[in-house]
């Protein structure tokens, strides 16, 4: 223990050095700047790191180090859960440098921080009814990573972009079956219908189409069309003839007949 009479002098010290500490910033080169940044990044004390990139980016605005602050910056704020800031950041530095090398990873960086907007969206379609939840969000990430692939196919970022694309195309097809089911439930067979066939149309391939033709089929008995509920059973055994709403299907045109 510090004998009592050297306490307060001690304690004073450590004040001042640390007050020279952040004056002694002020003179930091750009190279400083992003080396301490850098450091405060990759041990994950982003609030830190944040300040240290926007003092680089307000003293030297210009050159590699100012450039490559946009980019850490935009990852900064998609690993501190700031995914907004993350977009505009990203952004504005495809905008502001549309040759550099890395700009496919700004584009990359913009697609998964709207990506994890979505992770309610994506892991658990249904615990809302349809006309409470947005779907354009994940909508909007899915074209996020399509530009990235369309502009830079053979990036490092392209096969796992594609593979959330994947993801994202089969989740906004299991909404639209869920949203056609909801209006089947309430015998707004007209609008179940539409809504089935607009996932038969827009996301063939995905899991989602079979539930959709099921759907299509029943809302086409009860509105008395059953040439239109054969043709969609027709389809159904040709792609997916092992799907238990076939069975469904036929005894409600058997009940109709």
């Amino acid at each position: 223990m510090f004998p009592r009479y050297l306490l307060a002098p001690t304690l004073l010290a450590l004040g001042l050095l640390a007050g020279c500490g952040t004056l002694n910033r002020d003179d930091w080169s750009a190279e400083r700047h992003y080396k301490e940044a850098r450091e405060a990044m990759e041990a994950e004390r982003y609030q830190t790191a944040l300040e240290y990139y926007q003092e680089l980016e307000s003293d030297y605005p210009y050159g590699r180090y100012a450039e490559q602050a946009q980019l850490d910056m935009a990852y900064v704020y998609y690993r501190s859960d700031q995914p907004e800031s993350a977009i505009d950041t990203a952004e504005r530095f495809i905008e502001m440098h549309p040759r550099h090398p890395q700009v496919d990873y700004a584009y990359y960086l913009r697609g998964l921080a709207s990506y994890g907007q979505n992770r309610s969206f994506l892991n658990d379609l249904f615990d809302q009814s349809p006309d409470e939840r947005d779907p354009e969000g994940a909508r909007k990430a899915f074209r996020y990573f399509a530009e990235l692939v369309r502009e830079y196919p053979e990036s490092d970022y392209a096969g796992d972009a594609i593979q959330r694309m994947i993801h994202l195309r089969n989740s906004l097809g299991r909404y639209e079956v869920h949203v056609a089911e909801y209006y089947l439930d309430r015998e707004a067979f007209v609008a179940a219908a539409d809504r089935a066939k607009y996932v038969v149309e827009n996301y063939d391939r995905t899991p989602a189409v079979a539930d959709a033709l099921v759907i299509m089929g029943r809302a086409y008995v009860e509105l008395g069309q059953n040439d239109l509920a054969r043709d969609a059973l027709e389809v159904l055994r040709a792609n997916h003839p092992d799907h238990d709403g076939i069975g469904r299907l036929e005894s409600a045109l058997a009940e109709d007949s």
